[in-house]
């Protein structure tokens, strides 16, 4: 008899949507909007921390950085602010180099970043410039198409050779031999000894738009300055990571005069990539989160747009409430009538919107993936329970006071209503 009943309350329900279907769909479009927002933004913040996370992670998890200025656990090094912070020495990467076999450093590079024009005869391009040490390619990883890589002798005296990251080579000598040509940049002279294999953006940085130089050359020939951006270190493959940041650590105090073995008075960084992909993703989610509520906030709109339609409903359909009442209809049929509508209203919405934000976040994918992004169409299953769910919830909520209202029209008032 139940299920006889909700059938009859489930066609009437479709009866009296039908009935109005612009104002129907109307009605369900802040679901739809609020519904499908959610989806997006879940799905987009789910790809863009698949790339953020990918980017970093092709430099392998296990390398240690370590960046001039202090920072807490939870927070970037003064230096990443954009704050310049001189406290990198060339001594602390010496000492590194002389401690090196003994706490398991595997290899280590320095790094002194800057931008240039580089030109060949009638050719010039804008680039960036980065001083390192002869142990980037162990580091960094990658290798070199053509030519060699500089010495820690040519980098000791200061020597002018460069190797060219792949796009500059091309954008400077197109199909010809660049391996013992010279160029130019800020007006003296380099000879190229090398050329970067084709590696596109690690980290989200170029490596083929840009050209390498000796750290001590970049330093003294085309920045003017005596401190280092960055140092990177990679462990051996048996060390424990922890453990070796521990060490550095130890070994940067004592270059810097820094007794206070707590951390708190260091005026230098030490993280291992690990504690980045930890703080980047702690963040991606909560900003994808705090967006995502942002967004459910247009389902709240959508559910008080069902409650005033709900409302006129009831006023467009006093008459027959009279009569269903006048004929035995208990106060729970009628309440359970009009819920139902708000309900299946809600859900049709969010059906709709889901739909559309699988969608459009399918869309967005492929854009970036045009784009030559490694973006990931993620469609979290949690995410489309969560709006059916909502939905389902913004119906009842929002149905019950009109459904309730509807309970306590007197059937001989309601009978008389014009």
């Amino acid at each position: 008899m139940n299920i006889l009943k909700l059938k009859q309350s489930f066609k009437t329900s479709i009866k009296a949507l039908l009935t109005n279907k612009v104002r129907s769909f109307l009605t369900m479009l802040g679901i739809i909007i609020g519904v499908a927002s959610v989806i997006v933004i879940m799905s987009v913040g789910a790809g863009a921390q698949s790339l953020i996370l990918g980017q970093i992670e092709g430099l392998g998890s296990n390398i240690i950085s370590i960046t001039p200025g202090k920072s807490d656990d939870k927070g970037p090094p003064t230096s990443v602010l954009g704050i310049i912070v001189t406290s990198l020495s060339l001594e602390d990467l010496n000492s590194l180099e002389r401690a090196k076999s003994d706490i398991g450093i595997y290899s280590l590079t320095a790094y002194v970043n800057g931008v240039g024009v580089v030109s060949f005869q009638d050719r010039s391009y804008d680039t960036s410039l980065e001083g390192v040490t002869e142990g980037y390619l162990d580091t960094e990883g990658g290798d070199l198409s053509s030519g060699r890589f500089f010495t820690k002798e040519e980098n000791d005296s200061l020597s002018k050779v460069v190797v060219l990251g792949n796009t500059v080579k091309e954008e400077l000598f197109g199909d010809s031999e660049a391996v013992g040509q010279r160029v130019k940049i800020n007006r003296q002279i380099f000879t190229v000894i090398g050329v970067s294999e084709k590696r596109g953006m690690v980290a989200f940085n170029d490596h083929d738009n840009k050209v390498l130089l000796p750290l001590k050359t970049m330093q003294k020939n085309i920045a003017g300055i005596d401190y280092l951006n960055q140092i990177s270190v990679k462990p051996e493959d048996d060390v424990d990571v922890d453990s070796l940041i521990s060490e550095v650590e130890v070994i940067l105090r004592a270059n810097h005069g820094i007794e206070d073995q707590s951390g708190d008075s260091d005026d230098f960084s030490v993280r291992s990539l690990k504690d980045l992909i930890d703080l980047i993703t702690s963040i991606t989610d909560g900003l994808k989160y705090f967006l995502a509520l942002m967004a459910g906030i247009s389902l709240v709109v959508g559910g008080i747009g069902i409650m005033n339609i709900m409302l006129i409903s009831v006023n467009e359909r006093t008459r027959e409430i009279g009569v269903r009442k006048a004929i035995g209809a208990p106060n729970k049929a009628i309440i359970s009538q009009f819920l139902l509508e708000a309900v299946f209203l809600t859900m049709i919405g969010g059906i709709i919107g889901i739909i559309l934000g699988v969608f459009i976040s399918w869309l967005i994918s492929v854009v970036m993936g045009f784009l030559d992004y490694d973006w990931a169409f993620v469609v979290s299953p949690l995410s489309v329970l969560l709006a059916v769910a909502i939905s389902a919830l913004v119906g009842v909520i929002f149905g019950i006071y009109p459904a309730n209202r509807a309970s306590k029209l007197e059937p001989v008032e309601a009978l008389s209503y014009e």
